[in-house]
C-alpha cells in the first residue's frame, strides 16, 4: 500500500529540519522494504534551503540563515502559504532522473491547469512557469535526490505565499525571471489546504509515478 502523509499546515507547519529527518527515516524504510512510498506533503516555517549547486552570489548578503542540503538544484525559499511535497518513492530500473522531473512537473501542470491558471514548462529548465507580459515566473520549483533506487525531496509549489522571501536570493540560480503563486494569478486566495487534495488524486490516478495506484493510496496522518 502507499501512503500519503499530510504533515503540517497552518499553525502546525513543519521546522524545515524536522521534516528532513523524517524524510530521511522513511526514505530508509523504502528503501529497506519496511516501508511503501509515501508523498508527503506539508508548509514548512520559513526557511531558505540551499541544493548543492548553489553559489555564494546567490545567497542572502544580509545574514539571513540558510540549511544547506542533499538535493539537486540552487537555493529557494520555503514557508508559510507554500505546498512543499516529498514524494519517496522506488523508480523503476533504470532510473530516469529527468523523465521522473518531468512527470512531477506534468502532475503539477495538470492541477495548475484544473485551478485556472495558465502554465507550462520553459525549455532548458525545470519547475512549472506562468508567462506574464513577456516575464517567466515560477510557480513551482524541484529539487530530487536519488539515492538506491528511491527519490527524496520534491516540488514546491506556491499557493498563497509572500513573495517577499525571494527578494534576498537568486531563487533557483535564475536572475532573468521572476516568481508567483497561485493566488496571485487568479486574483483570489487558494491555500495548500485547498490544493493538496488535488495534488494526491493526481498520484493516486496517475500511472506515471511508479509506486502509485488508484487503490492504494492511505491517509496516515492528518
Amino acid at each position: 500500500m502507499t501512503q500519503l502523509l499530510l504533515a503540517g499546515f497552518g499553525d502546525d507547519a513543519l521546522e524545515y529540519r524536522e521534516g528532513w529527518a523524517m524524510q530521511r527515516s522513511i526514505h530508509d524504510e523504502v528503501v529497506d522494504g519496511r516501508s511503501p512510498g509515501t508523498l508527503i506533503m506539508l508548509e514548512h516555517q520559513s526557511v531558505y534551503t540551499a541544493g548543492r549547486r548553489t553559489d555564494a552570489s546567490e545567497r542572502p548578503t544580509d545574514g539571513t540563515p540558510v540549511v544547506d542540503v542533499d538535493r539537486g538544484g540552487k537555493i529557494t525559499w520555503h514557508g508559510p502559504g507554500q505546498l512543499v511535497g516529498y514524494p519517496i518513492l522506488r523508480l523503476a530500473e533504470p532510473v530516469d532522473v529527468v523523465g521522473y522531473v518531468r512527470r512531477l512537473e506534468g502532475v503539477l501542470i495538470e492541477v495548475l491547469d484544473e485551478l485556472g491558471v495558465e502554465c507550462g514548462r520553459v525549455e532548458g529548465r525545470s519547475g512549472v512557469w506562468v508567462s506574464a507580459n513577456g516575464t517567466d515566473l515560477k510557480i513551482a520549483a524541484i529539487g530530487i535526490r536519488i539515492a538506491h533506487g528511491v527519490t527524496m525531496h520534491g516540488f514546491a509549489l506556491n499557493c498563497s505565499n509572500s513573495l517577499a522571501p525571494y527578494s534576498r536570493i537568486v531563487a533557483c540560480g535564475i536572475r532573468d525571471a521572476g516568481v508567483t503563486t497561485i493566488s496571485e494569478c487568479l486574483g483570489r486566495i487558494v491555500t495548500p489546504n485547498d490544493v493538496a487534495p488535488l495534488i494526491a488524486e493526481r498520484f493516486a490516478d496517475s500511472s506515471a509515478l511508479a509506486g502509485f495506484s488508484a487503490d492504494a493510496v492511505a491517509e496516515v496522518a492528518a
